[in-house]
């Protein structure tokens, strides 16, 4: 075999070896358990004498996909739990895909969430691929779980008024509803929607928004900034945003969309403390995901 030759094959030999390494690590790190993030969000508008509230922030669990299988989802369930939180906020794309599923399958892939748990309940609103896969199963299956379901509606829970903005991907948002049902609830107003670039369209009350969607970019190469199809992306791709008029929350899900692979995006979960204005916010942080 000529030298030339050799060396090619050698040098192909090793890039398919790095290339399988690295989507293996992918695939491993869609399927891992979420890192806890956490922080605290001081709420101007909190109820006199109320205590703190521990708020659990899941997004993007696209259940019945390569990354988010019944077995996977149980434990995410399970580590959820485990935190202890007041209250569970979901932000949308319980479901995978972009094909409608059968009502039978879309209950089967919703079912481990019945065993979420928190004294003010779980409230949630749909994502995009929930409208794509079907949403008037989802939608009712969540509700026999014991979630609530908020379509451009609010409602209390404890100290807080949660208003929930339907899928703005799919052009189901009505902020002027939500802005409506508030209204007479009292308490501290948070929002919570799929996608973060709703923020464009907010009230500058003061509100935070929490959501998912991007995926933290989901696959995120060195050098290459993230894409999106709005020019919010950039700014609210990932993480925790504080701006002049309200605090973003951009979760990085718990699935995955398309390819499931993750690379320098591990999914995450957010347990945020809310509280009185005048409380001094904790510190952002992490802590390690269990094995």
């Amino acid at each position: 075999m000529p030298r030339i030759v050799k060396r090619l094959l050698i040098a192909a030999l090793v890039v398919f070896a790095l290339a399988f390494g690295a989507t293996s690590w992918a695939f491993l790190e869609s399927r891992a358990a979420p890192i806890v993030r956490r922080a605290g969000l001081a709420l101007a508008d909190w109820p006199a004498g109320q205590a703190p509230v521990a708020v659990a922030l899941l997004s993007d669990l696209h259940a019945g996909n390569a990354s988010t299988d019944a077995a996977r989802l149980r434990r995410v369930v399970a580590q959820v739990d485990a935190l202890h939180p007041d209250l569970i906020l979901i932000a949308g794309d319980f479901l995978p895909g972009h094909h409608p599923l059968s009502a039978a399958r879309i209950r089967t892939l919703l079912a481990p969430l019945g065993g979420l748990h928190a004294p003010l309940g779980v409230v949630a609103v749909l994502g995009n691929h929930d409208y794509l896969a079907g949403e008037a199963t989802a939608r009712p299956a969540l509700l026999a779980l014991g979630e609530t379901v908020l379509v451009n509606q609010a409602v209390r829970r404890g100290p807080l008024a949660i208003g929930g903005i339907d899928d703005p991907v799919t052009g189901h948002a009505d902020v002027g509803a939500v802005t409506a049902a508030l209204a007479p609830l009292g308490g501290a107003r948070v929002m919570v929607a799929h996608s973060p670039e709703i923020v464009g369209v907010l009230a500058s009350d003061g509100a935070p928004l929490l959501t998912g969607h991007t995926h933290c970019g989901q696959i995120r190469l060195p050098l290459l900034a993230p894409q999106g199809p709005h020019r919010f992306y950039h700014r609210y791709n990932c993480g925790l945003v504080r701006d002049a008029y309200r605090t973003v929350v951009v979760g990085a899900g718990i699935g995955t969309s398309i390819l499931p692979l993750r690379l320098g995006a591990p999914p995450d979960v957010w347990l945020l403390t809310l509280g009185p204005g005048s409380a001094a916010p904790l510190s952002r942080r992490s802590e390690p995901r269990p094995r």
